[in-house]
């Protein structure tokens, strides 16, 4: 039993409830028509949707940040420090940071703030910070906040508590083909983008470790900052490398699943990893405490890498240039080849098969 499935997440038995719904989703795909839209029927199972409708193409991304909150709830119990702002970022940067794998922009962005009662209300700072940090993450994917909702759930989420969720509508520029896998080839090589941290997967597990979040880290921060560290936001150089028509041929959003992500394309094909970027301390940490042999470990957390870029080898340059812009330290971690569908990590010396993601 994976040290996940001891914390009640097991992948298997949640992927296969998101192929049931995913069944019945494309079931529905012809109501569209009686708007005279259409569903982008490649879509389905990626990221992000698409769909056209009075002659725009637009995707539309749900997501949830998790547990995450959790361990904000508990740092400031243990020192009284909010990290409200930076949980919202978090929620932000899931959302959207699945959009631009379409390689679509944000246009509005809807918040779900759901609380145990209002009482999570009575301190006002922590509204501030999350109203803040919402916003904030908002403008720095150039989305506009367009709402949400704000139910007080008491019985459903426990008292003290916040659930974080949100919804993104983004759009396709002219003239800029969908990033849904099917321009991904063998020869394209796999530039990864580096993670902040944690991000917004994982929290269930450093949970379950019940270590106090006030531990300090040999840089003089402490367990709960590093798990709280913010998710880094891609939108701006995900539009640039667009803007700048370098050809990208897919993107991957590096979060459950870990490195089983890179096989997310719904394509016959081997991605082979040569190079891994540095790990983050705190999921090195994580790793270390759950005894996680390396295969478990990235296959789970992200391991450093944020979002995966291919594109052509001519354009490999290009990918880390922009990235180190905007200050990321990009590498080009591995090539696309001809084979099954899987993911051959090179440096740990393990290989994920294809039966170990199944999204569709």
């Amino acid at each position: 039993m994976s040290v996940y499935e001891r914390q009640g997440v097991n992948y298997d038995v949640l992927d296969a409830a998101k192929r049931r719904a995913l069944q019945a989703a494309r079931a529905t795909s012809g109501q569209l028509q009686e708007h005279h839209g259409s569903a982008d029927e490649r879509s389905w199972g990626e990221p992000g949707f698409m769909f056209e409708f009075a002659g725009m193409r637009l995707v539309q991304v749900l997501e949830g940040l998790g547990t995450k909150s959790i361990i904000t709830r508990t740092y400031e119990q243990q020192t009284g420090r909010f990290h409200y702002d930076w949980l919202a970022r978090d929620a932000v940067a899931a959302i959207v940071n699945d959009l631009v794998c379409i390689g679509a922009r944000p246009l509005v962005v809807n918040a779900y703030f759901a609380t145990g009662g209002d009482a999570w209300y009575d301190v006002p700072r922590r509204n501030e910070q999350l109203v803040d940090g919402w916003r904030d993450a908002c403008a720095d994917a150039g989305a506009t906040w367009g709402g949400g909702e704000s139910p007080s759930l008491p019985g459903l989420v426990s008292h003290g508590h916040l659930e974080l969720a949100g919804c993104a509508t983004g759009y396709l520029p002219d003239g800029v083909a969908p990033l849904l896998g099917d321009r991904l080839d063998e020869g394209d090589v796999i530039v990864l983008v580096p993670s902040s941290g944690l991000h917004a997967n994982g929290a269930s597990i450093a949970r379950a470790l019940d270590i106090d979040l006030r531990t300090p880290f040999d840089d003089g921060a402490t367990l709960g900052e590093h798990l709280l560290r913010p998710s880094h936001i891609y939108v701006r150089l995900v539009r640039d490398l667009v803007d700048a028509g370098v050809p990208l041929h897919y993107i991957s959003h590096i979060t459950g699943h870990g490195f089983r992500k890179l096989m997310r394309a719904d394509r016959a094909l081997t991605y082979r990893i040569h190079t891994l970027p540095p790990v983050p301390p705190i999921l090195r940490f994580l790793a270390e405490q759950t005894d996680m042999d390396p295969a478990e470990a990235y296959g789970t957390f992200n391991m450093g890498a944020g979002l995966a870029i291919y594109c052509p080898p001519s354009a490999a340059d290009a990918v880390v240039r922009a990235a180190s812009a905007h200050g990321h330290q990009a590498l080009v971690a591995g090539q696309v080849e001809r084979g099954e569908r899987a993911v051959v990590v090179e440096p740990i010396a393990h290989t994920y098969q294809h039966s170990e993601l199944q999204l569709r």
